[in-house]
Formats: structure tokens, C-alpha cells, sequence
């Protein structure tokens, strides 16, 4: 399992990934695009996990590592694996806004307004849906890989919740859909969980 360099930042390790794992056309016009955005900087959530300056791409290199180092066989693709980690959640960027929030400090009593996030979608097209629209207008992503990343919600996927049977499907039809759920799901619950975010570089 690859593990970040010594002084690599989050954004450093990402685009070094992205480089030497896929060799598929469309990679730098991707990464020049992602630099204009926040994902580098943005939140992966307004309070879940991951909810501080660069949550997002730590999280995205989390996901990397667990799949790697808990779902990789000889029969699978390090460029697949290293696009739906990296890349499930691109419609993250320029989706979070930073503001402020009152919350009563208990040793006081005294309201105060801390730093947080909330949602501003300016392009509302779901959620796996639109990180593989975004990623296609760059990358060629195989079936396997659009699907992966169209359902790395699993259960918590809207169109799950109200009743689309199409999950079961693709969970059936395609392992890396289940393997990047279940990647997601760890490294969201257990490797993230009550750990802070600290910027790096």
C-alpha cells in the first residue's frame, strides 16, 4: 500500500496517485481543473466526518488506503481502484460554503459563533451521479468504475432510500461497487472517527 512521503501533503500525495496509477488520457486536464476548485481544501461533510479544511481530499486518500490495503487482489486494476478512492466524491468541490454558527459554550454560558460549513449546491445532480458526470468530461471511466462510484452510497443513496432497486444490481453485477462501499464506509466510521482534521502542507 502506497503511504504518503515524508512532508507530502494531502494535495501532493493525491495528484502523486493520480499520476503514477492511471495512465489514461484526460489526468492532468482533471487535475488543473480540480486545482481552479476547492476540493483541496473543502470539508467532506458540514458535521459528520471530515468536517474541517481539507476533510474532503483526506478523506478521498483514506478511502484509497483502505481499499488497497483491505480489497486488493491480483485480479484487480490499481487504476481502477485508485479512480473511484480518489474520485467518488468529486462532487464535493464547490459544494460546501463556510460560515459561522452560535453555540453556547457550557463553561460560560456564553453564546459564541464558531467556524462551519453548510451546502450551497450550485449544480444539483445528485450524488455519485454527478461526480461521474464531472469526471467524464476528463476521464474515459470503465462500466465497472461509473458504477462503483454512482452507488458508493450503498444504502444511504437517495434514490436507495426511496425504493430504486437498481443498487442490488450493481452490487450483484460489479465487486468494485461493493468493495469501494464498504472502502468508504470505513474509512468514514472508523479510521475518521474522532480524529481531527489537521492541515498538511
Amino acid at each position: 500500500m502506497n503511504q504518503r512521503h515524508e512532508g507530502e501533503s494531502y494535495q501532493a500525495e493525491f495528484e502523486r496517485l493520480m499520476t503514477e496509477n492511471v495512465t489514461r488520457p484526460g489526468v492532468p486536464q482533471m487535475l488543473a481543473w480540480m486545482e481552479k476548485t476547492d476540493f483541496f481544501t473543502a470539508p467532506a461533510s458540514t458535521r459528520f466526518h471530515g468536517a474541517c479544511e481539507c476533510g474532503l481530499v483526506m478523506h478521498s486518500l483514506n478511502v484509497y488506503h483502505v481499499l488497497m490495503s483491505h480489497f486488493f487482489t491480483e485480479e484487480d486494476s490499481k487504476e481502477s481502484f485508485t479512480l473511484v478512492s480518489l474520485l467518488h466524491d468529486l462532487c464535493k468541490a464547490n459544494y460546501y460554503k463556510p460560515g459561522f454558527r452560535n453555540v453556547k459554550n457550557d463553561a460560560t454560558g456564553q453564546w459564541e459563533k464558531v467556524p462551519s460549513y453548510s451546502v450551497e449546491d450550485a449544480f444539483p445532480y445528485g450524488h455519485g451521479e454527478k461526480s461521474v458526470y464531472l469526471i467524464e468530461r476528463f476521464v474515459r471511466l470503465k462500466p465497472a468504475e461509473a458504477v462503483a462510484i454512482r452507488w458508493h452510497m450503498g444504502g444511504f443513496d437517495d434514490a436507495a432510500r426511496g425504493g430504486c432497486r437498481a443498487i442490488s444490481e450493481a452490487f450483484d453485477t460489479y465487486p468494485l461497487a461493493v468493495k469501494l462501499h464498504l472502502a468508504d464506509l470505513e474509512a468514514t466510521y472508523l479510521v475518521e472517527k474522532g480524529t481531527s482534521c489537521v492541515r498538511k502542507g
